[in-house]
């Protein structure tokens, strides 16, 4: 039954999410068909575009058309008068169709539509740009999560010393370090400066093309400093969360227990000690994956990653609304279902959980 209510909640926030965008670019002064047609463009054209776009139609059916574009299931209807117009192409013969008079309902692909600027398909630039989101969210949090457990079980170790004091600092000032002026620091100081010595370029994409055979190849060194950079904050967060977090076992009455029956302070630690201390690392990790796959915008942009966030910049700038719509869309979908995700994972692995939300 919990399961049931929280993914009721997700479906109530993806609407929520998809109401917000469709008023939010309604209102935005630009015109998409100038946008496509440029400055020369005649009255019939425009028309014909507004109609393809569905732009000629009253605002409350471009809202029921927009959200039976992104639902997996939708209505269709062979009448192109119709507001639900898909055809039959869009179904498989596989599936089953539930028809009531000219309307058909019945599973579809979601329909994202195509980029005013380039023509593309806007799924096809998602899905160039999200797997290199995805690779660089996979390599920051293993930077940050392998540093941060190191240097949060020294300073909970080494609590009230000088090294759990350094540490602290460094993690108050990773803290108060916007991400936007940490990657031009970073860019310039060993993309730049010390370029000779680090081999590291101030920008670059994961995938690069030769310049004499116009082969494409993977160029791994240019992942180094925007993961890097991205995994300063979430380190400067999970310090000391697990420094805390360790503190607070480690004062609790079954490790003085264990501690008194003479076991090894490393045994308590690695056995006792440091899994107890780790959901609430879980939780805060877990909304910082969310945040680096939905794309860090402006680490992204400096380093020239040609992941989400700049694919969402460059639209924003071009007003490529399709584009745009589709990102920030997804953005959100991915913080939704990350946090459901971490919420099941919970119910499963935490009888307390299931208990209170039993109760």
């Amino acid at each position: 039954m919990l399961i049931l209510k929280r993914i009721g909640y997700v479906i109530l926030l993806v609407w929520g999410v998809l109401t917000f965008l469709f008023i939010l670019f309604n209102m935005l002064p630009s015109d998409p068909v100038r946008l496509i047609m440029g400055q020369r463009s005649d009255v019939a054209t425009e028309e014909a575009i507004r109609k393809k776009l569905g732009l000629d139609k009253p605002l409350y059916v471009q809202y029921f058309k927009y959200l039976n574009d992104i639902s997996p299931l939708g209505l269709f209807s062979d009448n192109e008068e119709n507001v639900f117009f898909y055809d039959e192409k869009y179904l498989s013969k596989n599936l089953s169709i539930v028809k009531f008079q000219n309307v058909k309902f019945g599973i579809k692909p979601i329909v994202l539509h195509e980029s005013y600027i380039t023509g593309q398909p806007v799924w096809v630039l998602i899905k160039e740009a999200f797997p290199l989101t995805l690779i660089l969210a996979v390599v920051t949090m293993i930077i940050a999560l392998f540093l941060s457990i190191l240097l949060g079980s020294i300073s909970a170790i080494k609590a009230n010393t000088w090294i759990d004091k350094l540490i602290i600092v460094f993690s108050s000032i990773g803290m108060s370090l916007p991400s936007f002026f940490a990657a031009l620091l970073i860019a310039w100081i060993f993309g730049y400066l010390l370029h000779d010595f680090t081999g590291l370029s101030m920008h670059g994409n994961l995938i690069e093309v030769d310049e004499l055979s116009y082969s494409t190849y993977i160029n791994w060194k240019n992942l180094i400093l925007p993961a890097f950079t991205l995994s300063i904050r979430p380190l400067a967060v999970f310090v000391p969360l697990i420094r805390n977090s360790m503190l607070d076992v480690l004062n609790t009455d079954y490790i003085k227990t264990a501690m008194a029956k003479g076991l090894s302070n490393n045994r308590i630690i690695s056995h006792h000690v440091f899994p107890a201390a780790m959901n609430p690392l879980i939780t805060s990790a877990s909304g910082w994956f969310a945040s680096l796959l939905a794309g860090s915008v402006f680490v992204e942009y400096v380093f020239n990653w040609r992941g989400m966030g700049s694919l969402i910049v460059e639209s924003l700038q071009n007003y490529d609304l399709p584009v745009l719509k589709a990102g920030i869309f997804i953005i959100a979908l991915l913080f939704i279902f990350v946090t459901l995700l971490v919420d099941l994972i919970y119910l499963l692995i935490d009888p307390r959980v299931r208990d209170k939300g039993l109760g």
